[in-house]
Formats: C-alpha cells, sequence, structure tokens
C-alpha cells in the first residue's frame, strides 16, 4: 500500500482525523506505516487510546478502499495528500490540514498565494447578492482566485462573478465529489472544474452534507487563503465560523457593510465592530496586496475589458430591442444555460446589458 492509499483509509476511519495523523506520521514517519503499526505503539501516542488504535489496527473492518478507488475513478477525480505540490501551501499551515482531498479539476501555482475567500448567507438579499458578483467579478479580473462553498446565495454568486471575469475559482465542498450538494449547482460545479479552477472535498466521496461537515468545510476555505470576506450574515450564519476560523488561522478578515436594521446583516456589521476591514470595492482587498499587485486597476471607474466574442457575442446578439427573457436568450443562442447564465453576468458587469426583473435582460450599448 502507497502513502496515498494510506491517507484514504486513514481519512475514511472513524475518530481518527486531521491531527491524530499528524502526530501519528511524527511517530512513525509515513502514513502506510501507521497502518501496520502494533497497537502498543499506537496508543504511545497522545491522544491515541485503545478504541483509536484498535480502529486503526482493524482497519479494514471500517474501511472499503477499493470500494473508494473506484469512485473516485468513476468520478474522474484524483486524491491528493499534504506530500503532493498541488495541495494548497496555505492550508498546510493550519491546525488541522485536512488528511486528503478529492479533487476535480486542477489547481494551479498561482491559486496557492492568490486566493481570497468569499462566503456569506444562503438567503441573500438582492444588494449581497449583487455585492458578491461585482467583489466576485473584480477580485477574480484582477487575478486573485476565489474560494467558496459553492452553498445557495453567496457563494454562488461569488463563483458565477469569477467564471464571468474569466478567471480562477475553487469551490470547497461539504460533502463528498459524488454526492455534491446542492443538486442545482452540479452544472456550475462542472464548468468550474473543467479549466476555470477545481472542486475539492475532504470527504469520502459517497458521503451527504450533514450540520458537521460545513463547518469542516469552512476551515478549508479560510485555509486556502490569505483573507476573507464576508458578503452578508447574520449573527448565527454560517460564514461568522468561517469568520472565526480565518482569524484563528491569522488569516485577513474583510466584510461588507449592511443595513443596521436588518437581523440578516448583524453578524458582518458585528464583525467591522470587530476589526474586520470595511470594503466597498476590490481596491480595499488588492491595496492589502502590494507585493502581489504593484500596480492594481483602477477598478471601481474604470470598464472591465469584455471581448464581445464567441460565447459572449452569441449572448448579446441574442438579446432583442425589447426585454429578453433567459429561456429565449438560451434558445436563439443555442448555448447551454449554466454557459449563457455566466456570460450575461459578465456582460453585465461590464455594463453591456442591464437586468430587470422577472430575469429579463435590456442592452445598453
Amino acid at each position: 500500500m502507497n502513502d496515498t492509499e494510506a491517507a484514504i483509509v486513514l481519512n475514511l476511519l472513524p475518530q481518527v482525523g486531521p491531527v491524530r495523523v499528524r502526530r501519528l506520521t511524527e511517530r512513525f514517519g509515513t502514513l502506510s506505516a501507521i497502518l501496520v503499526a502494533k497497537g502498543s505503539d499506537l496508543r504511545g501516542v497522545e491522544g491515541v487510546g485503545p478504541e483509536v488504535s484498535s480502529i486503526i489496527t482493524s482497519w479494514s473492518d471500517h474501511a472499503d478502499l477499493d470500494k473508494e478507488l473506484a469512485l473516485v475513478e468513476q468520478a474522474g477525480a484524483r486524491v491528493l495528500t499534504q506530500a503532493d505540490s498541488e495541495y494548497p501551501v496555505l492550508l498546510k499551515e493550519i491546525h488541522d490540514p485536512p488528511i486528503v482531498l478529492y479533487i476535480l479539476g486542477k489547481l494551479e501555482e498561482r491559486d496557492h498565494q492568490n486566493g481570497i475567500g468569499i462566503v456569506g448567507t444562503r438567503r441573500a438579499s438582492h444588494y449581497a447578492a449583487e455585492s458578491a458578483k461585482k467583489l466576485g467579478y473584480q477580485l477574480a479580473y484582477s487575478g486573485l482566485t476565489i474560494y467558496s462553498g459553492l452553498a445557495r446565495g453567496i457563494d454562488t454568486a461569488a463563483h458565477q462573478a469569477a467564471l464571468a471575469a474569466n478567471g480562477r475559482t475553487v469551490a470547497i465542498l461539504g460533502s463528498g465529489l459524488a454526492a455534491i450538494y446542492p443538486e442545482e449547482n452540479i452544472p456550475l460545479a462542472e464548468k468550474i472544474a473543467s479549466g476555470s479552477g477545481a472542486v475539492l472535498s475532504e470527504f469520502p466521496m459517497a458521503m451527504t452534507p450533514t450540520k458537521q461537515t460545513f463547518p469542516k468545510r469552512n476551515r478549508i476555505i479560510s485555509g486556502c487563503s490569505f483573507g476573507l470576506l464576508v458578503v452578508e450574515a447574520g449573527l448565527n450564519s454560517g460564514a461568522l465560523i468561517s469568520a472565526r476560523e480565518a482569524g484563528e488561522q491569522g488569516r485577513s478578515l474583510y466584510a461588507v457593510p449592511g443595513r443596521i436594521d436588518q437581523p440578516g446583516t448583524l453578524g458582518s456589521n458585528r464583525l467591522i465592530q470587530q476589526g474586520a476591514k470595511l470594503v466597498i470595492d476590490a481596491g480595499d482587498i488588492l491595496s492589502d496586496l502590494p507585493l502581489l499587485f504593484a500596480n492594481p486597476p483602477e477598478l471601481q471607474s474604470s470598464r472591465p475589458r469584455i471581448d464581445l466574442s464567441s460565447e459572449d457575442l452569441l449572448v448579446y446578439e441574442a438579446i432583442g430591442d425589447d426585454p429578453t427573457p433567459m429561456d429565449a436568450i438560451v434558445a436563439k443562442s443555442g448555448l447551454p444555460v449554466a454557459t449563457v447564465s455566466s456570460r450575461l453576468l459578465a456582460l453585465e458587469l461590464g455594463r453591456h446589458i442591464r437586468t430587470l426583473p422577472g430575469s429579463r435582460f435590456v442592452k445598453l450599448i
């Protein structure tokens, strides 16, 4: 058994976890050596008692390696361990980096240092969704990789904005790659993995999401990023868990201000009170990165350079003289719904079109 296979097995075992695996690796040298160690030797490691040592020595009773490898192959996925160069560099620095990362797509070198996490409520207000689109687009257009959780609301808006900017984005799941949640975002995940970034999970392939998996997922979003941007969050929002993780990991914390009379913005406003940097546009974040961006573009005042060719042009020309609904644009352009949606966002952020109520679109130029 090689170390990657051993990592998969250890990740499948109950009650083991990243911290224990780190301690075990320090004691036995390699991941594969852990699985052949004697129970008495295992119990000599801090935090490994009789129950955990018994699980490890009888690992084949708890983990079906062949089945897991078959699921990985079936999905066209790969498995990264901390020994792989593609494993996120910043993520290795946190207290409990994942034992493995299942991946669809590919992480590039620029994703390792230039990542910004964007999180927020699943029940986003119109203001918050538009803010996430604007900031996600600007940051991705400037060369940052957008990390988020593929959830409804702010996460979805952030991923779509990065795609619209022809930028990089990485989705971190609270489920396995064979059980992507929510289901309506499967096309979005596929688009991300097809060349614009990657979809990652530390969870076994077929694992479905639970209340416990999402907080675990959140530490990866902040762990992969130099900073975390909270767009809209109530006092009990999961985004605040991400913010707490970011603080504990030493990451920069940013927040978009919201109305003071709305419960859904109390959490993000409180973060600003506690020291998170108030963000109005992407320049507020880019200004913290002088070494990475010596000459950041004047994003707020300049118009993004969108080349009206290929898919953009097909979508633009599918919009008639009168307000045109989404289904008519899909039919006339002949493009998939996911592609039309992302290109419409790009055209809107580039001020070529405007969205009207009822998902109708009009040209501005």
